[in-house]
């Protein structure tokens, strides 16, 4: 008994001090939780099922309903997209004291990226277009839509980019990194990526916040679009939201291993990136980018 009683007094005051460092950093009560995170992923899906009626869904659909079924899964995005907004902006709004206009601006945003769905899937398909046309081995355009991890990648990215570009913090980011846990591709949200992009086979890709993609861009796994170096302060704090990340610019080719850094480097129109290069300065239009030929030794270990 006493040594129970030891056991609660110690752990109760570990309890406090635990509580007490987290009020001092987070706002415990207005904070997204691990169930938020839990219907971010769930917006993804109804999103997807949206843009994608009859191929994520769990059962077969008539045809004549299929309308009936995007309009169900808009509405489903709407609400859970105005509850977390709601949640992660009232620390943070200063027109939240006029209830009636706050709920009306979150309305607004939330209706621009609804807004944004006919462009996203218009670029989706650019992009599946672009994974059957780069592939050799794909067959046909519903493989790549469930089987491709690119696909998955970067239909995220396309809807976490509009709730970045409207200054929604947090759950962006949260949808970046369920998309960077599945498929192993790391796009930030941050990132502008223009149609017909590819990612083939996919594997540790990096694509960094401020890093600027043109269109008909394919890249292949553990590509590296970084920072070379952080800018800081007089107080030696890193500065934010300079460019960091290169810019890739279009019919851009980039292989295997490839490492780009800096955010005033960009890589011309028509280059093809060879694989295993670390570039750090710009290249021009219509570039082949290569290391010299290695020269492997080749032994015959045979005994004769």
């Amino acid at each position: 008994m006493e040594e129970n009683e030891y056991f609660n007094n110690e752990i109760a005051k570990v309890a406090n001090s635990l509580e007490s460092i987290n009020k001092s950093f987070f706002k415990i009560e207005e904070n997204i939780k691990f169930a938020d995170k839990q219907k971010i992923y769930k917006i993804l899906h109804h999103y997807r099922s949206a843009l994608f009626p009859n191929t994520y869904g769990k059962l077969p659909i008539n045809n004549t309903k299929i309308n009936i079924l995007i309009d169900k899964k808009l509405k489903m995005v709407a609400l859970e997209l105005k509850n977390l907004i709601n949640k992660v902006l009232i620390n943070n709004d200063k027109d939240q004291s006029n209830n009636d206009f706050y709920e009306f601006k979150v309305d607004q945003m939330v209706m621009k990226i609804i807004n944004k769905f006919p462009e996203i899937r218009k670029k989706l398909q650019s992009d599946i277009q672009a994974a059957y046309d780069g592939d050799p081995a794909a067959i046909t355009m519903e493989e790549i839509l469930l089987s491709y991890p690119s696909i998955e990648a970067i239909s995220t990215h396309r809807i976490s980019h509009e709730l970045f570009i409207l200054g929604i913090p947090i759950i962006p980011r949260i949808m970046s990194e369920y998309a960077h846990r599945l498929t192993g591709i790391d796009i930030h949200p941050g990132a502008k990526i223009e149609e017909r992009f590819f990612v083939d086979h996919g594997t540790g890709v990096v694509v960094g916040e401020t890093c600027t993609i043109g269109r008909n861009v394919r890249i292949y796994q553990g590509v590296t679009l970084g920072a070379k170096s952080f800018s800081v302060d007089h107080q030696g704090n890193i500065i934010k939201e300079l460019k960091r990340h290169p810019t890739i610019e279009d019919n851009v080719v980039i292989y295997a291993g490839t490492t780009i850094l800096g955010g005033k480097t960009v890589i011309g129109h028509d280059s093809i990136i060879g694989g295993n290069v670390c570039i750090t300065s710009s290249v021009p239009p219509h570039s082949k980018v290569y290391n010299s030929q290695p020269a492997p030794i080749i032994k015959n270990t045979m005994k004769i």
